[in-house]
């Protein structure tokens, strides 16, 4: 393995050690251990650099299933190195503050810090992976460590039920980004993004083209919390802060967008992916904004805004795919390559003030012991610094200049201007729609903004309205924030630093059909561009934006605005419920304790499924061609051993059920030899000794069991069902021999035959076929046994001490 492959998995490695040092090195804050790695690979990512504004690649392999086209290839270009830097550097910066926001006295740093190593290192093999496969598992660990990290504190229920939702709708859409996947092999061949890239032209002559598309994109935007999957994301705030302030401005929300991103060269340029992505963006964007007005607690804010920022970036990415429609080398088409250069450079602003929002939110929280905004009011002049950082973040988030902010949402409102030009997909009628709803939605992100300012930081100090003596957070705590919030006005003052660094090659890398060999895309940006409509646009959101605030008093005792959760939340409440509803009916029916009722179960099905799928197939059929004779004492055999079958139902003592049960395994094993399978014999005769022995041993010592006298019962309807399974086993055998026969197929005993002992080095052949032709198989068996006993022995050393549930 490589570096590269190391520097992807280390923090797997490092959460392996977490729980030794928090139990050795006990006067040491964990954190501190932690904030060595997302540091070290900070530094580590930076190095690649040159390399990918200059328009260069990496890209190292290990082969991990190569049969099935699965290996673990790691891939940087643009794109994946700039989120590899935000996983890290926002990583970092949140270590380091949760270093003073979580105690080591009072938390359980050792599982707070595993399941974020945990989560960062999945993040990392999101990104960096280029097979779909080994992406698809990464994807799915993000959903497992998230559920982890908002369920941390799993004494409040609303923890747990956040985790639980989250869970749920992220591996409902990772499941369905599978079967995307999936259909992407079957139409290319091969799990490679960049090979899929390469042969985009399959995918887009493919009558899977659609049904990949919305699969994988149901994954997207279950993870990127676009409407109606964004309900998860609110409930999510029940994390600890730096857990918010991680997963829901830099990284988690952010995996649909990479994965939009990266397919755009697949399915952009089609008038389903940019309807799609624009039309669920833009719903988004509005939604979310709306929402976030309605919100009284300041985490439940930033939650909803950062389901509008999501949906910003998810329309530009909708919008910028026109431009593979029409081709680098037309106006229009370089015109729209500049929505995706906003939504590169919007992905990366909102990191930066999201992320200090958090922090700050949480410093609010960890100070005052409230993030109700209708307790809140005039700490601007008792906690100075983290007001200075909140206007700064809350100024950039609300577009107004010199931040950050504002230059991408100049570029937004350019390109929902310029989507009304568009002469492809009825743009010309629908495409009015777009600038309307982006202006209002805008209006409503500065509303929420002043809310968070004016109801945190203004008005009169009221000491008696918190349980905590106020004061500012820790220098500790501050670190971070005063980082983030100080890149918020440096690329503002100076955006061009990340020009032809960072969003130059990540455009490249989401693009990369419109650029010949040596080519580049021009990334300027600047803050004046004269009075043009965006100009308007954005003075016309700070006046309508003022007097609604203004005039909160007449409308905010409304019905609309008391309801602060989200009516989708019904839906999914309402789902869920049926949903276990049905499951416990299903299970009263099906699970009734008796082995017998399973049997029927498993058994009615087999004859369902098997018979259709011979007769839709006209699969019955007999040849007694090849069929030899039988001998005499053959059919002693048999007659002894169906005598002995049948005689079971009707005894009535355990003891001689046993011994009659052990005497058809042995007669079974008795075939095994005349049928010249020495292998099969000794391993029944193992089995069957062991079994009767084992049995006879058990009833000897409960006296009652084998003494106990039964009358046995008859029922038709066993009766039906095992005779059924019989003859349906027996037409399946000669099927298969007669349609083996006439298809010229050579029987597959040969290959063990031949190649047990020169493959396997083994002349058992039915060991040699469990261990090492049906390897992969016995190894999940035995996993699955492995994961029982360690259930097993958690439970036997399960001391209960009544504050479990507490």
């Amino acid at each position: 393995m490589t570096v590269l492959h190391w520097a992807t998995i280390s923090p797997f490695l490092l959460a392996i050690l977490i729980p030794f040092l928090y139990k050795y090195a006990r006067p040491i804050h964990t954190g501190w251990f932690v904030l060595v790695l997302p540091l070290g690979l900070f530094i580590y990512f930076i190095r690649y650099l040159p390399i990918t504004s200059g328009g260069g690649v990496v890209e190292y392999t290990v082969p991990w299933v190569p049969s099935l086209g699965i290996n673990f290839t790691v891939y940087v270009d643009g794109l994946s190195l700039l989120f590899a830097l935000l996983i890290s550097g926002i990583g970092t910066l949140v270590v380091l503050y949760s270093i003073y926001y979580l105690s080591k006295k009072t938390e359980k740093l050792n599982n707070f810090y595993v399941y974020l190593l945990m989560f960062m290192g999945a993040m990392f093999g999101v990104v960096l992976s280029d097979n779909l496969i080994v992406l698809y598992v990464f994807w799915e660990l993000t959903s497992l460590a998230s559920a982890l990290l908002i369920s941390y504190w799993f004494h409040r229920e609303k923890s747990t039920y956040g985790a639980q939702k989250s869970m749920l709708i992220t591996v409902f859409g990772g499941l369905s980004m599978l079967g995307g996947f999936s259909l992407l092999y079957v139409m290319t061949g091969t799990f490679s993004i960049r090979e899929i890239i390469a042969s985009v032209d399959l995918v887009t002559t493919s009558s899977l083209f659609l049904p990949a598309m919305l699969l994988i994109l149901l994954g997207a935007f279950t993870k990127s919390a676009q409407f109606p999957f964004h309900i998860w994301l609110p409930d999510a705030m029940e994390a600890p802060t730096p857990v918010s302030a991680y997963l829901h401005s830099a990284t988690m929300v952010k995996a649909g967008i990479y994965l939009v991103a990266r397919l755009t060269p697949v399915f952009g340029g089609s008038a389903e992916w940019f309807w799609i992505l624009s039309i669920f963006g833009i719903v988004t964007l509005f939604w979310g904004s709306i929402s976030a007005v309605r919100q009284k607690d300041l985490k439940s804010i930033l939650a909803f805004s950062t389901v509008s920022q999501l949906g910003l970036i998810m329309s530009l990415l909708g919008l910028g795919s026109a431009s593979l429609y029409y081709g680098f080398g037309s106006e229009t088409g370089e015109y729209f390559t500049l929505a995706i250069l906003a939504a590169v450079f919007h992905l990366i602003n909102h990191a930066t003030f999201k992320g200090s929002l958090f922090m700050t939110a949480g410093i609010i929280d960890h100070e005052t012991g409230t993030r109700d905004i209708r307790k809140l009011g005039g700490l601007m002049t008792i906690m100075p610094i983290t007001f200075t950082i909140s206007l700064i973040g809350l100024a950039s988030m609300a577009g107004l200049p010199p931040f950050n902010g504002f230059l991408s949402k100049e570029m937004f409102f350019t390109g929902v201007l310029r989507a009304t030009e568009l002469s492809i997909f009825n743009m010309e009628t629908w495409g009015l729609l777009f600038p309307v709803i982006a202006w209002i939605a805008s209006v409503f992100t500065f509303v929420y903004c002043m809310i968070m300012f004016f109801r945190t930081f203004t008005g009169k100090f009221k000491p008696e309205n918190y349980d905590v003596h106020v004061h500012e957070a820790p220098i500790g705590m501050l670190i971070s924030p005063i980082i983030l919030g100080s890149l918020v006005v440096v690329f503002g003052l100076f955006p061009n630093l990340l020009a032809y660094t960072l969003i130059e090659p990540a455009m490249a890398a989401i693009l990369p059909n419109l650029l010949a060999e040596g080519q580049f895309f021009y990334v300027d940006i600047y803050h004046w561009h004269g009075f043009n409509a965006e100009l308007f646009m954005t003075i016309g959101v700070v006046l309508v934006g003022t007097i609604i605030f203004l005039s909160m008093k007449k409308w905010s005792k409304t019905a609309i605005y008391l309801k602060e959760r989200d009516p989708l939340n019904l839906f999914y409440d309402n789902s869920l419920s049926g949903l276990i509803s049905g499951s416990q009916f299903v299970t009263r029916i099906q699970m009734t304790g008796l082995l017998r009722d399973y049997f029927v179960y498993m058994c009615v099905f087999m004859i369902l499924l098997f018979g259709y799928t011979m007769y839709r197939y006209d699969a019955f059929a007999i040849d007694t061609v090849n069929v030899t004779g039988i001998d005499p004492f053959m059919w002693i055999l048999s007659i002894v051993f169906i005598a002995a079958t049948l005689v079971i139902p009707f005894l009535n003592n355990r003891m001689t059920s046993v011994i009659v049960v052990g005497v058809i395994g042995f007669l079974l094993a008795l075939f095994f030899v005349v049928f010249r399978a020495p292998d099969l014999a000794l391993t029944q005769l193992l089995v069957e000794t062991v079994t009767v022995v084992l049995l006879m041993l058990a009833f000897y010592h409960l006296p009652e069991l084998r003494k106990e006298k039964f009358k046995p019962s008859f029922n038709i309807v066993n009766l039906i069902i095992s005779v059924a399974v019989g003859l349906f086993v027996t037409v399946i055998a000669f099927s298969a021999s007669a349609l083996g026969n006439e298809a010229g197929f050579e029987s597959i005993a040969e290959y063990f035959i031949q190649n047990s002992k020169e493959l396997a080095g083994g002349y058992n052949m039915v060991n040699v076929i469990l261990v090492d032709f049906r390897g992969l198989d016995t190894l999940l068996e035995v996993l699955v046994l492995g994961i029982a006993a360690l259930g097993v022995v958690a439970m036997i050393k399960l001391r209960m001490t009544g504050r479990e549930d507490v």
